[in-house]
């Protein structure tokens, strides 16, 4: 199967922060693979922006280095046609130096777009900026990367910044989580089948894990994570992203309102969290290896490198359901998926085979992007009557050939941004509504002085996780399995 490509109209991308890793890394490999595919038009413009005094021929020089580093399969020729369309143009983001060469490079008649690929106490002087100079048109876009705020009030104030410029509809709060195939895929799997969503409440769901695994340290980054953890970090964003999509009512149709209309309700029927149905942990130093004291540079650190949660939603369909949520550093494996347990069948007809397992659906987002279904068969073969466990196992690249190959997920969401397609993307109201969640949370250990336990490296996280769901009668899927 091919995979259809749709090409989007003529823009000029203003990438601030061109010189970073993400930009490096992602965002401008990203724009190439569109370009080499054909959705992005040959009269694109991609104009990177730092405070570097270089000139364009010097960051093309960096991109080819980057290239060469992050996506060494790109083809000379298609390379050298993508950076025609690049150029650079030094603009200091909290000063006034730069503003008007920036302007002279920008198009009247094409779509515009800024991506704030930089820190965000920046965004709302570079919001304010771009309005001052007139380079935010009525049919711009601006893209932010999270953190978007540390917490409700900061995540209120970048709102209140950003909409001083911006239209809601013209502001894009980009997690690229929500740019995975497969996450996309859960959409499709609930909604246009009619096979899971009569299935899909607590009458026939027993509960439901959201594990996000990390085999990476924090080195390289500890100052920016003990201010952070994996709560900030993780939870409020990726993960309560991965939940909505998973205990959403259907919206009324596919656009981006209606869609986040049903996210936002989800999040607001969040209940507390009680501090007996949490675990946090930090990877202990080990053979060697620094542990994340060391790697913040703060002996004394109460910040978790690991959180598991045990969540409920207060509403009719999930009434009862448990929804267990992990996400950490140094672990075992680097694997995200979403599993829903099913619940056992009421009764066993069948004799001397012990009690029956329920069905298991697990949507892996990385490494390996698939569906499997767990079910339960009989052996095949004489001598009684015995059943095992099978999964129908669904890997993308081999059930769509290798030209399906999931693009980044950086690939779809900066197209979206081109098209004016929000439904990727988080809405104002929704950050604020996780963030409203989150902070009790938070406060609640720091009013308690809880100190995060000590887990090995490439473990499965620290103990009292495994107890969150030895004390409920359940077991967590093995990390890495």
């Amino acid at each position: 199967m091919v995979s259809r490509v749709i090409p989007v109209n003529p823009f000029d991308l203003v990438l601030f922060g061109a010189t970073g890793d993400l930009a490096q890394r992602k965002i401008l490999p990203g724009l190439y693979h569109r370009f080499e595919v054909g959705q992005m038009p040959e009269d694109a413009c991609i104009i990177g922006s730092a405070r570097s005094d270089m000139d364009s021929d010097a960051f093309r020089d960096q991109i080819r280095a980057s290239m060469a580093e992050f996506a060494p399969e790109f083809k000379k020729d298609v390379l050298d046609r993508f950076l025609d369309r690049v150029s650079y143009v030094s603009v200091d983001a909290s000063g006034d130096a730069g503003w008007s060469d920036l302007a002279k490079a920008l198009r009247p008649d094409v779509v515009r777009a800024f991506y704030l690929s930089v820190g965000p106490s920046l965004f709302s002087g570079i919001a304010h900026r771009l309005n001052e100079h007139g380079l935010a048109t009525p049919d711009s876009r601006i893209v932010v990367e999270k953190p978007f705020g540390h917490d409700l009030a900061s995540a209120k104030a970048l709102n209140e910044g950003l909409r001083a410029c911006f239209k809601e509809h013209q502001i894009y709060r980009i997690d690229h989580y929500l740019g995975k195939e497969t996450v996309q895929n859960l959409m499709a799997l609930r909604f246009a089948n009619s096979l899971f969503e009569p299935l899909w409440n607590s009458t026939h769901i027993d509960h439901v894990q959201i594990t996000v695994a990390e085999t990476v340290s924090v080195e390289g980054r500890g100052s920016y994570y003990d201010q952070s953890g994996a709560m900030r970090d993780m939870v409020q964003n990726h993960l309560v992203q991965l939940l909505c999509l998973t205990a959403m009512e259907p919206p009324s149709k596919f656009a981006p309102n209606a869609v986040r209309d049903e996210k936002v309700k989800v999040i607001e029927a969040l209940d507390p969290v009680e501090p007996k149905d949490i675990a946090r942990g930090q990877y202990r130093a080990e053979h060697g290896q620094g542990g994340y004291v060391d790697h913040v540079g703060n002996p004394a650190s109460r910040t978790e490198s690991f959180i598991a949660l045990k969540v409920h939603l207060g509403n009719w369909r999930w009434a009862g359901v448990p929804f267990y949520l992990r996400t950490g550093k140094r672990l075992r494996a680097r694997e995200s998926e979403i599993a829903v347990f099913f619940r056992d069948p009421p009764h066993t007809i069948f004799p001397n085979v012990g009690p029956l397992h329920g069905n298991v659906l697990v949507i892996r987002l990385q490494p390996d992007e698939g569906i499997i279904l767990r079910t339960t068969i009989k052996d095949p073969g004489p001598g009684g009557f015995r059943l095992s466990d099978v999964a129908l196992d669904m890997s993308f690249a081999d059930a769509l050939g290798v030209e399906a190959s999931a693009p980044d997920a950086y690939e779809r969401l900066v197209m979206d941004v081109i098209r004016g397609d929000q439904t990727l993307f988080m809405r104002g109201d929704e950050a604020e509504a996780a963030w409203a969640w989150v902070d009790p949370i938070i406060q609640g250990w720091e009013d308690r002085g809880d100190r995060p336990a000590r887990y090995d490296q490439g473990s499965s996280g620290p103990e009292e996780a495994l107890m969150l769901m030895h004390r409920d009668g359940r077991r967590w899927r093995q990390i890495g399995g």
